[in-house]
């Protein structure tokens, strides 16, 4: 009986690591309301608990995580298209990351996907196997394939951003489901000719040495400039103008290479207020390199960092 007892203690004890083993604490939404009537809407619930569970359930990395060390993300769902179990939707994929000595959690990631099609039948279980990616039907695998995808960059972004180049091997994780990916007359965003802003180019950018200062800035804004600002906020503020100055570096060999947008995305209102006490020589050096590579924020550059 007490064998009985103790094997049950270590089964349950086993079964908490692994629950606490997970990296994501992943939020996940499903909106289909522009979809008609035409389709049950029970569909869309059974999607979103499959999404969250293959998130939240599966093992991403090697490494342990605690509870409190959980990348908090949110994957957002509008489906804009649904018929015989084909969707059309955008994709919104946010993720943070806590800073030192803060409740603060600063945006990692806050990407929008508009080339997001699939196939889901109510009930059926996402399956995903890094070796082996594209499945018999394409649409299907698309689904988990560009989860799984996601799921990488946002591991990459928050190793780079503990570590220097931390986050190498889920960039090429990443980049070994772009070279897998799932093929289908109505599958796009995995290849360079299907469009500028896209997961191959994404991938490209991130994983070409062209643009590897990309990792050193990721680095140098959280790291040196975030983790800093509770300590010393001269010195964080130093932290992030070097990441600035590493994407100015790429930005001006090449004035349109993918991750500077992708870098700035969600980050404006906190680099303002970062650098609204700066010295006005350094708010006048960072406006103005901001200027030029966050133009969807260059107006509000100019107004708040007079």
């Amino acid at each position: 009986m007490f064998r009985k007892i103790l094997s049950l203690v270590i089964i349950c004890l086993l079964a908490t690591h692994s629950l606490s083993a997970q990296e994501l604490q992943a939020r996940v939404s499903v909106n289909a309301s522009r979809v008609g009537n035409q389709v049950d809407r029970k569909v869309f619930q059974t999607l979103q608990t499959a999404i969250f569970n293959f998130l939240n359930n599966r093992k991403w990395t090697d490494d342990v995580f605690q509870p409190n060390e959980k990348i908090n993300c949110n994957f957002l769902i509008n489906i804009i298209e649904g018929q015989d179990n084909v969707y059309k939707a955008i994709l919104t994929v946010q993720a943070a990351r806590p800073i030192y000595n803060t409740s603060y959690e600063s945006p990692l990631m806050n990407h929008q996907d508009d080339n997001f099609t699939f196939k889901y039948i109510e009930h059926q279980s996402l399956e995903f196997n890094e070796n082996r990616i594209s499945g018999s039907e394409g649409l299907v695998s698309n689904l988990s394939a560009t989860l799984a995808f996601y799921v990488y960059i946002i591991l990459g972004l928050d190793y780079d951003s503990f570590s220097p180049r931390g986050g190498d091997v889920y960039f090429q994780k990443a980049m070994n489901i772009v070279n897998n990916s799932p093929e289908g007359r109505d599958i796009t965003g995995w290849r360079a000719f299907d469009g500028s802003r896209n997961r191959y180019w994404l991938m490209e950018n991130l994983t070409n040495n062209r643009y590897a200062l990309i990792h050193d800035a990721v680095y140098a804004y959280y790291r040196k400039g975030l983790d800093q600002m509770y300590d010393n906020e001269a010195a964080a503020r130093e932290g992030v103008l070097e990441a600035v100055n590493a994407l100015q570096t790429i930005h001006n060999d090449v004035s349109n290479a993918y991750v500077i947008p992708f870098f700035f995305q969600g980050k404006s209102d906190e680099i303002i207020n970062i650098f609204k006490k700066a010295a006005p020589s350094q708010k006048s050096r960072i406006r103005e390199m901001l200027i030029k590579m966050d133009i969807a924020n260059a107006n509000k550059y100019r107004e708040e960092l007079k």
